[in-house]
């Protein structure tokens, strides 16, 4: 900071609180969501339930990709991840990009025209999976299923000036009713230290909400919240005398307990006003009646 300081000549530093990515996610498959389009012309009927455990790192891994001959990829997705065959075969995009762990899903039935609104939807879908309700953080692990529609059989009344706000509309409403949470990012801590100092480690880990995973008599390994990890090494080295050195790499996502949608969680409410303001956005999380229309 002083280097920082001495280059800018004096100039006034103003220092903002560092920012963490969050991404979102949903932990229950959602009652169907239904949004109409701009001319009420057109209705889209969804879903949003979590993918399976695994799978997301198995599309971020490769495993699983979009790039995939489509009926290979159905047959890895009904044999390891128990995916309905007939769904298997209709999913229409991965999203935010190709690589991303958010996938929809065609799931209807007979209904003339989804092919040529496609392409609408797709971006509808890649719209939410890039910017969801909660913060307008990424998405990650979320299944977006159409299971109905009802299309206006002129062309000129399903374009993509209609069909994608409804898409975003419909997603949305979905995301907001199957428990969505903030996920965070976890660092996987090495910490190398002589055995008198493993209690002063103990002691900033557990005020840090790290979690212990492997403890030896020259080194500690834990996971800590990336959110956690500003000043942890000055805190560390101040508990053990200078004698601890942690090393921090990237591990996982993890799903964040706090329900957003419920006014008694003080904290998550008070984490994801401080996100959405600082994206300029109202502080309070958009209703659910905003997104989901009536028939």
């Amino acid at each position: 900071m002083g280097e920082l300081k001495e280059y800018m000549k004096g100039a006034e530093l103003v220092i903002g609180k560092p920012m963490v990515s969050y991404k979102e996610t949903v932990t229950i498959t959602s009652a169907p969501g239904l949004s109409k389009s701009p001319n009420h012309h057109n209705r889209l009927y969804a879903v949003a339930e979590p993918l399976a455990e695994g799978l997301p790192e198995a599309i971020e891994e490769g495993t699983i990709a979009a790039r995939d001959e489509p009926k290979e990829r159905a047959r890895k997705l009904v044999e390891k991840f128990n995916w309905d065959p007939t769904e298997a075969r209709k999913i229409w995009a991965f999203s935010p990009d190709q690589t991303s762990p958010n996938i929809l899903v065609d799931s209807t039935r007979a209904i003339q025209y989804m092919n040529e609104i496609k392409d609408s939807v797709v971006a509808g879908f890649g719209w939410v999976a890039n910017e969801g309700v909660l913060t307008q953080e990424a998405m990650r692990g979320v299944c977006f299923k159409l299971v109905d529609a009802t299309l206006h059989p002129d062309a000129i009344h399903r374009g993509g000036g209609q069909i994608i706000p409804a898409a975003r509309r419909v997603f949305y409403a979905s995301q907001l009713q199957a428990k969505p949470r903030l996920m965070e990012p976890i660092f996987l801590v090495d910490i190398q230290c002589p055995s008198d100092a493993l209690s002063g480690i103990y002691n900033v880990l557990n005020q840090r909400r790290g979690t212990i995973i492997e403890a030896q008599m020259s080194s500690v390994k834990a996971y800590l919240p990336v959110m956690e990890s500003f000043g942890f090494t000055e805190d560390l080295r101040g508990a053990t005398g200078g004698k601890a050195f942690p090393q921090c790499v990237f591990s996982h996502w993890k799903i964040m307990p706090d329900d957003p949608l419920d006014p008694e969680s003080t904290k998550m409410r008070e984490l994801i006003s401080e996100v959405r303001k600082r994206k300029g956005l109202s502080p309070d999380i958009p209703a659910l009646e905003k997104y989901l229309d009536k028939l």
